[in-house]
């Protein structure tokens, strides 16, 4: 397994058409909620997209945004083949390291939280419906 850091312009065909078809299987159809994925803040300046490989295939990824306040962790997924390993831990501490010292904001699905709190992030807001799927807004400061 090993983990890369592109941005959109160093993405290769392949790559972003196994990342995209991921992210559909997973978010669109597993989870039932048909929305528009390809939202134009891939291509973004800053944007680092974080792929978990395994040999050739795509087993993972996850979205670094640059926005002006904040960095923004999103799009955290695994294929279905590769869950129950921990290779979604890997993807989340690599994308803090990717964040620098700024501080990182997500919108985790509400059963999510408590992992995610296990890497400093916090509840930073009140519930909200994305999509039919409870999340809670989360925070994480700069530091160790």
């Amino acid at each position: 397994m090993r983990i890369t850091s592109a941005s959109f312009e160093e993405l290769d065909l392949r790559t972003a058409y196994a990342v995209w078809r991921l992210r559909q299987q997973v978010f669109v159809v597993e989870q039932d909620c048909p929305y528009l994925d390809l939202d134009d803040r891939d291509q973004e300046p800053g944007t680092r997209h974080l792929l978990l490989h395994d040999g050739d295939q795509l087993a993972g990824y996850v979205r670094v945004l640059a926005e002006p306040e904040a960095m923004r962790i999103g799009r955290v997924v695994l294929d279905p083949a590769f869950r129950g390993r921990g290779l979604a831990d890997d993807l989340m501490r690599t994308a803090i390291e990717q964040t620098g010292e700024r501080p990182v904001l997500l919108a985790a699905q509400a059963p999510l939280a408590g992992w995610y709190a296990t890497f400093g992030f916090v509840v930073d807001g009140p519930g909200f419906l994305e999509d039919g799927i409870p999340h809670v807004p989360m925070r994480r400061e700069p530091g160790p």
